[in-house]
C-alpha cells in the first residue's frame, strides 16, 4: 500500500510538471535549504522543491500554488501574494543531536510523506530576479517499523523562508 502513495505521488509531480511552462529556477533559505523550481499553469504555478529542513527532513515537494492577489506597490516590478496545497516525501534524518533536544521528544522515522501548504508574498523585478518570503506548514507522517503515525516535525513550518529564483521569460 505504501509503495502505491509513493509512486501516486511522484507521478503526479511528474505529470504537472511536465505541461507546465518554466517561471524561476533558483533556492530556498530558512531552516535548511532547498532548490526551487517554479511552473507557470495560467495565472498560477507550481512550486517543486528538493532540499533539507527541518519540518520535512530531506525531501521533495510539490504545491500548486494560487496567486490571490497582484498589488500594484511600485511602479516597477510585481508582487504577488500566492497560497496552496501540495505533497512530499522524504525522510526524517534527525537535526536534534547536539542541540539539547533528546531523542525522545522527537520520533525518529526513516520515511515520511504527507500534505503541506504555503502562503507567501513574492517580488519580481524588470530584471529576472523574483524575492519571496513564505510560510510552509505540514502534517507529517512518518514510517516505522511498519507503523504509520505523525510526527511534530510540521510545526518548524511556520518559520519564514526566503527564497531568491532566476526568472525564464520576465513580462514586463
Amino acid at each position: 500500500m505504501m509503495k502505491k502513495i509513493v509512486i501516486f505521488m511522484v507521478a503526479a509531480m511528474l505529470s504537472v510538471a511536465a505541461t507546465a511552462q518554466p517561471k524561476a529556477i533558483g533556492g530556498r533559505l530558512g531552516f535548511g535549504a532547498q532548490l526551487s523550481y517554479l511552473h507557470t499553469v495560467g495565472k498560477n504555478f507550481i512550486e517543486t522543491d528538493l532540499g533539507y529542513n527541518y519540518a520535512m527532513g530531506h525531501n521533495i515537494s510539490a504545491r500548486y500554488m494560487f496567486v490571490i492577489k497582484q498589488p500594484k506597490w511600485t511602479e516597477q516590478g510585481n508582487w504577488e501574494f500566492y497560497a496552496g496545497p501540495g505533497l512530499f516525501i522524504g525522510t526524517d534524518w534527525p537535526f536534534y543531536s547536539g542541540h539539547g533536544i533528546s531523542v525522545a521528544d522527537f520520533p525518529r522515522t526513516p520515511f515520511m510523506f504527507g500534505i503541506t501548504g504555503q502562503i507567501g508574498l513574492a517580488y519580481t523585478f524588470n530584471f529576472p530576479l523574483q524575492l519571496s518570503v513564505d510560510l510552509r506548514p505540514t502534517l507529517n507522517l512518518g514510517v516505522n517499523e511498519s507503523k504509520v503515525a505523525p510526527t511534530l516535525r510540521g510545526l518548524f513550518g511556520f518559520i519564514p523562508t526566503i527564497g531568491v529564483r532566476y526568472c525564464f521569460n520576465k513580462k514586463n
